[in-house]
């Protein structure tokens, strides 16, 4: 059997500048050019508010980690969990998606090359043959 190597360490991210992954680079880069802009348009002590939250918001997004994985993710799963409904309830009348399940079966043809019937007291004969793994052979009706 052919053996195949597993890959491990498959979460760990390419860095490009020293310890500095592509996804923080992309990160740092965006607020700079919002500061930037900021620098453009606003007076100064607007401008220095803006660096503040800016920074703080890009080196949040860009090192911070909660158990383990990267900031980002705990937000995206942060708001998934406040968008769900905190309570569940089993909708017994699901009828628009039966419906449909069954329009969908019902347009498909139906093939009615059946086996024939066999009576029942031949079907009987034959379960008892089986039960007795071949021991009975059954009656003849000649």
């Amino acid at each position: 059997m052919q053996q195949f190597t597993v890959p491990q360490f498959i979460d760990v991210e390419d860095k490009i500048f020293g310890p500095i992954t592509t996804r923080q680079f992309l990160i740092i880069l965006a607020s700079s050019i919002v500061v930037a802009i900021s620098y453009k348009i606003f007076d100064f002590s607007l401008f220095v508010l803006v660096l503040v939250i800016v920074s703080l918001f890009c080196m949040l997004f860009a090192f911070a980690r909660v158990n383990g994985r990267p900031f980002h993710f705990f937000v995206l799963n942060f708001i998934q969990t406040v968008k769900r409904a905190n309570l569940r309830i089993w909708d017994n009348n699901s009828k628009e998606m039966i419906i449909e399940q069954l329009e969908t079966i019902i347009e498909k043809p139906i093939n009615h090359s059946h086996a024939p019937l066999i009576p029942t007291s031949r079907l009987d004969e034959l379960s008892l043959i089986v039960d007795t793994s071949g021991a009975y052979m059954g009656e003849d009706k000649d």
